[in-house]
């Protein structure tokens, strides 16, 4: 297989390899597809859970299992302001 990098890219690469913790090219190819690799499968996970609960969902509303507007609002404004308290 014969890959033409782009400009950017073959600078990426140099960078990499100046660093000294690569050897050569093949090595930074070699471990950023393995990260694509275990991204995509964390992806496809993430895609699957999140059906999953649509699916839940859209059940629940079926049957009339659902909560009004502002109790979701409110629970989605307490979830923020906690996230923003665990940044301080």
């Amino acid at each position: 297989m014969k890959i033409q990098l782009k400009p950017e890219q073959e600078q990426f690469i140099q960078s990499r390899l100046a660093s000294g913790r690569y050897e050569n090219a093949d090595d930074v190819i070699a471990l950023a597809l393995k990260l694509l690799e275990e991204w995509e499968k964390g992806y496809q996970e993430w895609e699957e859970k999140t059906r999953k609960k649509i699916a839940i969902g859209l059940a629940q509303v079926e049957v009339g299992e659902v909560l009004e507007r502002k109790v979701i609002i409110a629970r989605l404004e307490d979830k923020l302001r906690q996230a923003l308290g665990s940044q301080e």
